[in-house]
């Protein structure tokens, strides 16, 4: 029989976009609020990989990877994307009828060896969460850099997300180790 053995933290990350760099920055206010400080960020983007959500959030889309400061359970998934999504639906109801979406939130977590993105939508290789959420292996930490799947989104394939999710990788290494070598800590 197997001993059950539960995963460390992971880092909280998530997909932001939308149509003006200002929308962006202010979607990671409550953000903050809601899972604490953001301890990295990607360059901002075009999202030039797909016109699927132009009709929703406007055209010349932006996009933008951040990383939270706080560790979370792997298993907290599921309620990271309902709270996401609620947010999504309040900033669209705040910003009146300009835009059904005007932001896009899509979390995550990174641990050392992969890349988990949470969705509401249901696929051959994706793994049901419960509460209406499914998780999907993105990327894959393999041979020293994170590889993508058959699946994976254009855009997390791009050097820019290669190299950020590897700082996350980093960040969270060391965090790892910090931790573990202070008994105060655990």
């Amino acid at each position: 029989m197997g001993r059950v053995i539960y995963p460390k933290p992971v880092a909280l990350i998530m997909a932001l976009m939308a149509n003006t760099l200002s929308r962006l920055e202010e979607t990671k206010a409550p953000l903050v609020e809601e899972f604490g400080s953001v301890e990295l960020e990607s360059e901002t983007y075009p999202f030039t990989y797909s016109s699927h959500y132009e009709k929703e959030m406007g055209k010349r889309l932006i996009k933008q990877f951040v990383s939270f400061a706080e560790l979370i359970e792997m298993d907290s998934l599921s309620r990271i994307k309902t709270t996401t999504n609620k947010l999504e639906e309040n900033i669209a109801n705040r910003q009146g009828k300009e835009l059904k979406r005007p932001v896009n939130i899509d979390p995550g977590y990174l641990a050392p060896a992969q890349l988990v993105l949470a969705t509401t939508k249901n696929y051959s290789h994706r793994i049901y969460l419960g509460g209406g959420i499914f998780a999907e292996v993105t990327l894959i930490y393999r041979h020293g850099g994170f590889q993508p799947l058959d699946w994976t989104y254009p855009d997390y394939r791009s050097e820019l997300a290669g190299q950020f999710f590897a700082r996350v990788r980093g960040w969270l290494l060391s965090k790892i180790r910090s931790e573990n070598s202070n008994p105060s800590l655990r």
